[in-house]
């Protein structure tokens, strides 16, 4: 028999993971990342950009609500960014595919250090600026000719195995 939401038995906690967003601007996808990063613990998300549409129909419609108890902020510039998550000493993990990257599996996760998970554009992925300031970059391993994957279903896979281990 299914549960109701109501009656599973998942444990509530939050994870010290902070999920940055690189320029997302498509809302449905905006609204599914509040939803896993609820799902998963995520502790907050960064926006990075101008004009971040954080309030229309199509969000709520997606995060089911979810918007309203993730906390999230919006950064405007990469300097500003960079600057937050060097002070604050995050263990940055860029999702990307990339020259130097290495299977997701092989993620280290530090004991004791806050996480930031850096995810890209629906176009451009993560920018250089991001990159270089990343202290893991991490790639999920696909098996089919295409090279990418909607960056929300990405999301759910690197929070699945960092809260995982």
């Amino acid at each position: 028999m299914q549960l109701t939401h109501e009656e599973n038995q998942f444990e509530r906690k939050t994870f010290p993971i902070t999920l940055v967003c690189d320029h997302i601007y498509f809302q449905q996808n905006i609204g599914s990342l509040f939803r896993i990063s609820e799902a998963f613990g995520v502790e907050k998300i960064i926006f990075l950009g101008k004009d971040i549409p954080l309030t229309p129909r199509k969000i709520n419609k997606t995060s089911r609500s979810t918007h309203l108890h993730v906390p999230h902020t919006i950064v405007k510039e990469t300097a500003e960014l960079i600057d937050h998550l060097i002070e604050n000493d995050f263990e940055i993990i860029a999702l990307e595919i990339a020259s130097n990257s290495k299977p997701l599996k092989e993620v280290v996760i530090p004991e004791n250090k806050k996480i930031a998970v850096l995810i890209g554009s629906e176009i451009d992925g993560i920018s250089d600026d991001l990159l270089k300031i990343a202290d893991q970059i991490v790639h999920i391993n696909m098996f089919g000719k295409n090279s990418s994957m909607n960056v929300v279903q990405a999301t759910s896979i690197i929070l699945y195995e960092l809260t995982s281990k």
